[in-house]
């Protein structure tokens, strides 16, 4: 790996919206570097070597954390994971007061997830540690925008000038919101596509610049020439009330098939945050096909967050 030198990144990742286009290509160029480290024999370096991760999850989750947990431990760091389903929080402990609990003992760096938006900003206001938000209810992911433009970036050169088409359950997606974040402030065009009721209001002030995201309702208008393809997972545990007639209508509607894939830009890349609802968002064919790079998200996952966790867990200095 060539020798990365840290920036200065703030104390905190707590969204892309604050995050500047020149240190999101910064942090996907560290990733790059790191990306070998996965390919070793000994799949190590020292770079956090004595300092310690926390992964911090209220929510399930097996890439992400598992992903934080592989970033952290290839760059040397201690990791601790809290099983909040045997923790204190089962007792009355308030996110807080696990915080502080946690600190008491010295950790350098919280990971988290909650399903409350906000949690991580929350946390990072109070404590000295450095926090890195790993999924905040329907606020941000910014890891995963981050590795997705990582993906792309490395299948297709560059985002610039690139259409990406994103599909789905945009009202409940952070993923979605930290991916029209990312995509739009490193120059691509985004089109949000969804059934009227999984399209929230204002998203499109998300955008870093006027005129570069489009929303609609018809998928098969938006493929043409559309250079990549994301379905969403729908998030029907944060649903509540039914927002559309079934699964079968959907998949009919804006689940992405062979068919449409080939509607798209010759070569057009198919990805998913996953998990995956095959048959439902995407068809299985197309999910294990040669222009998916779902499988690439995951391993690019290890590396980006290696990338994160070096910069972020430096504090800026060398």
């Amino acid at each position: 790996m060539n020798a990365a030198t840290r920036i200065a990144v703030g104390k905190d990742l707590l969204g892309l919206a604050d995050v500047s286009a020149d240190t999101i290509t910064t942090l996907l160029n560290t990733a790059e570097s790191f990306l070998e480290v996965g390919t070793r024999t000994v799949k190590k370096v020292p770079a956090l070597r004595g300092k310690t991760v926390v992964n911090l999850f209220f929510e399930p989750s097996t890439r992400t954390r598992t992903s934080f947990e592989l970033a952290a431990k290839r760059l040397s760091a201690d990791v601790l994971n809290i099983n909040l389903g045997v923790s204190s929080v089962v007792k009355g402990e308030t996110l807080l007061d696990t915080a502080r609990t946690i600190q008491a003992m010295s950790v350098d760096t919280v990971v988290i997830r909650h399903a409350a938006s906000g949690a991580p900003k929350m946390l990072a206001d109070v404590l000295p540690s450095h926090v890195i938000n790993a999924g905040d209810g329907a606020h941000e992911h910014p890891t995963q925008g981050l590795l997705d433009l990582f993906t792309i970036r490395r299948a297709r050169g560059c985002v610039a000038g690139l259409k990406v088409v994103i599909v789905g359950d945009i009202a409940h997606s952070r993923v979605a919101r930290s991916n029209l974040i990312g995509l739009t402030k490193l120059g691509a065009h985004v089109h949000l596509v969804a059934p009227p009721t999984m399209i929230p209001v204002g998203i499109a002030a998300l955008a870093s610049a006027p005129g570069t995201v489009t929303i609609g309702n018809d998928l098969d208008q938006a493929l043409a020439d559309a250079d990549v393809v994301m379905p969403l997972r729908l998030q029907l545990e944060r649903q509540g009330a039914p927002l559309f007639p079934g699964k079968r209508e959907y998949a009919h509607l804006f689940g992405l098939t062979p068919a449409r894939l080939a509607a798209a830009r010759a070569g057009a890349l198919a990805m998913h945050p996953g998990p995956i609802n095959r048959g439902v968002e995407i068809d299985a064919t197309v999910a294990d096909g040669d222009q998916s790079a779902i499988l690439d998200q995951v391993t690019n996952g290890v590396a980006v967050r290696m990338a994160v966790l070096f910069h972020y867990s430096g504090g800026g200095g060398a």
